[in-house]
């Protein structure tokens, strides 16, 4: 069975904060977490801990087309975080997000009402893409309005993803701001999903995340598609970028 996992936890704390919420996040159950460094509009070593897994991670906020282009780019630096999320601040941005971009997960905004309504021709191809939505649970648990934000836009989540690929995460600052995974899970019945589903956003469906990143990186940030081969017909093969490369050269 697959280990909980956390899949956001800030970057930005102090080393004696950070080594809190890892030895918190352990305690609590969690095999593996995911340190999140977020680029509104950098890259450094990681504290470890030794019962937990260490993951980076890099977010995107977009609120132009203009700001997808760095997850487009082939930069190196992109492809050594182990998961990239990216979150859309418009209608449009969030098609564009799960129909296009290279990335591991689709941030949902629960802290307010949301601009638009989801689709289900955009949910359905980030979910055919092995792409994962996230939704936070920290703002539900500190805030009464935003506890009403973060139900109502799960829900409507769930009534076009019918509770597939479904990521909960923290985003904790502080130690007491963690739960325990099972915990959580009660929290994802509020949120529209099943019991299994609620299991599943912290733990499989995690797991799930990581692997798609592993993915990514090897495949050097771009996804191919294999077509099946016709009956008589040679069959068509594609490869990874990087190998591409050395063939054609």
């Amino acid at each position: 069975m697959a280990g909980f996992a956390d899949l956001n936890l800030p970057q930005g704390l102090d080393k004696k904060s950070l080594q809190s919420l890892l030895e918190a996040a352990a305690h609590l159950g969690y095999s593996a977490v995911a340190l999140n460094h977020v680029i509104d509009f950098k890259e450094k070593k990681q504290g470890t801990s030794k019962r937990i897994k260490v993951l980076t991670r890099l977010t995107l906020v977009v609120s132009d087309p203009s700001h997808c282009n760095l997850l487009r780019s082939t930069s190196a630096n992109i492809r050594l975080y182990d998961i990239i999320a990216v979150f859309p601040k418009t209608e449009k941005l969030f098609h564009i997000a799960c129909t296009t971009l290279d990335v591991d997960l689709v941030c949902i905004n629960v802290t307010e009402k949301l601009p638009f309504y989801f689709r289900r021709p955009p949910v359905n191809m980030a979910i055919d893409r092995g792409i994962y939505f996230e939704l936070l649970y920290t703002p539900a648990i500190k805030d009464s309005t935003m506890r009403r934000y973060t139900i109502s836009n799960a829900i409507s989540l769930m009534q076009i993803c019918k509770g597939k690929n479904i990521v909960i995460s923290s985003a904790a600052e502080r130690p007491l701001e963690l739960r325990g995974p099972y915990d959580v899970a009660n929290l994802g019945l509020l949120f529209g999903l099943s019991e299994s589903e609620a299991k599943a956003a912290v733990s499989t469906n995690c797991r799930a995340t990581m692997l798609h990143g592993e993915t990514r990186k090897s495949a050097c940030g771009v996804v191919y598609t294999v077509k099946k081969p016709r009956k008589v017909e040679e069959e068509e093969t594609t490869l990874p970028a990087c190998k591409k490369a050395k063939t054609q050269a």
